[in-house]
């Protein structure tokens, strides 16, 4: 490694630096160079802290932490299509009449979702490296976590050029017009999420989004005419209430609503439609243990969104209860199960934990996750044309944490004014 280290900075830097030919494409070459190696400069003026540890290295760490959420995310596109087949008759696109092997559910979801994560990295970084070049500093890092999240929060059958249009937006106007890395006030994956939400809502909700029969109509349609039509419904929020026909929606959830068999095992393992990335309980919990191991990720902001969402979860149960509230089946959903549909876990371990968007103050961390589970199952279950609450959940109180920090600020100088009194007196 020292050897290529100094082969980079002898005979590849020269043309990059100060005076060289290739000087204003500086940025692009420190960025691939700073992610290979540790970089040779720091700040020589104001209060800096020293680490083992660079922005390059957190933001990889994080990679790593959502790398079993996207392995997941492959394998259960390839498995909820086996579970249309089996609806169908069980005509699977090898042909034969038979349940797909693990490795071959794998295979057919990885096609579909690597494109998305090139597409995302690629139109990305390519606007990161356009801003540092235009603005002569070094490449920001924070892509390279928001490159992977943002596929991860997508439908499965969103076309390229919606990751693409969905990306651009995300990062010229949720970041660099704040001043890059470290400037914004939105999440950025969240904020393209919210974009093409609300621009492209037949491509983010409604009927079949949230699995893949495209490969396979053909066969599919033989087997059964109706068999698309019976799977409707955005995530399982919304396909539960459309299924449910008189019964209650506990009945429906452990009965395979509308198809798919939500009980609480197949939810908090993952194996529901949904998000990419989001479907799986287990996955995210695992991603959670790396954050907070290596100190990354805040705990108190995911215990306290979990606090949050169990005290709303458990609060609407109670109302279900009563008879003035039978007609809200979303009421009828216990609260541990609220916590494991939607994308409630991935968002409160990988989105809601984002540094630069999220509360500072050690307090104010614990307001922002509690406020952050309280809103996300509120939306969810007062206006069910919103069914993933977490979003807007998340993106409401990244707007708010810079108050919250304020007021728990002022609070601590109140606080210690009154002891100063008390000491002088």
């Amino acid at each position: 490694m020292k050897g290529l280290h100094k082969f980079l900075d002898e005979k590849i830097a020269p043309p990059f630096k100060e005076g060289g030919k290739l000087r204003k494409f500086w940025p692009m070459y420190d960025a691939l160079e700073t992610f290979a190696f540790v970089p040779g400069h720091t700040t020589h003026k104001g209060s800096h802290v020293r680490d083992g540890i660079d922005l390059k290295r957190t933001m990889f760490l994080v990679i790593v932490a959502l790398i079993p959420c996207l392995l997941f995310g492959i394998y259960n596109i390839g498995f909820q299509y086996d579970a249309i087949l089996t609806e169908a008759g069980r005509i699977d696109w090898l042909g034969e009449s038979r349940h797909a092997t693990w490795l071959e559910m794998f295979i057919y979801g990885a096609p579909m979702v690597l494109p998305m994560v090139i597409v995302s990295y690629a139109v990305g970084l390519g606007i990161e490296i356009l801003f540092g070049i235009i603005n002569g500093h070094s490449i920001n890092e924070g892509f390279l976590v928001s490159g992977m999240l943002i596929p991860l929060v997508m439908p499965v059958d969103c076309p390229l050029w919606m990751v693409a249009v969905g990306t651009a937006f995300a990062v010229v106007i949720a970041k660099e017009v704040f001043g890059g890395t470290g400037m914004n006030i939105l999440n950025v994956a969240l904020t393209a999420r919210a974009f093409m939400f609300f621009a492209y809502p037949t491509k983010m909700s409604g009927n079949n989004v949230w699995f893949h029969t495209g490969y396979s109509d053909s066969l599919t349609a033989a087997a059964s005419p109706n068999v698309i039509d019976t799977y409707t419904g955005a995530t399982p929020l919304g396909l539960l209430v459309d299924t449910a026909d008189g019964a209650t929606l506990v009945e429906v959830i452990t009965n395979k609503g509308g198809g798919f068999d939500f009980s609480l095992w197949n939810s908090f393992m993952g194996f529901i439609p949904g998000s990419i990335g989001s479907t799986s309980v287990l996955m995210c919990l695992i991603g959670a243990a790396i954050l907070i191991a290596t100190g990354i990720g805040s705990w108190r902001i995911m215990a306290w969104a979990i606090v949050g969402g169990a005290l709303m979860g458990g609060f609407f149960n109670y109302l279900g209860s009563l008879e003035a509230f039978a007609d809200n089946l979303y009421l009828d959903i216990p609260w541990y199960h609220q916590l494991c549909l939607g994308g409630f876990a991935f968002g409160v371990v990988f989105m809601a934990t984002d540094p630069v968007s999220a509360a500072q103050t050690t307090r104010g961390k614990m307001w922002y996750g509690l406020l952050i589970g309280i809103l996300a199952i509120l939306i969810r279950t007062a206006n069910p044309a919103y069914p993933e609450g977490i979003m807007l959940a998340i993106l409401f109180m990244n707007v708010m944490a810079p108050t919250i920090d304020h007021y728990v600020i002022e609070g601590n100088i109140k606080k210690r004014m009154k002891r100063a009194k008390l000491a002088i007196a």
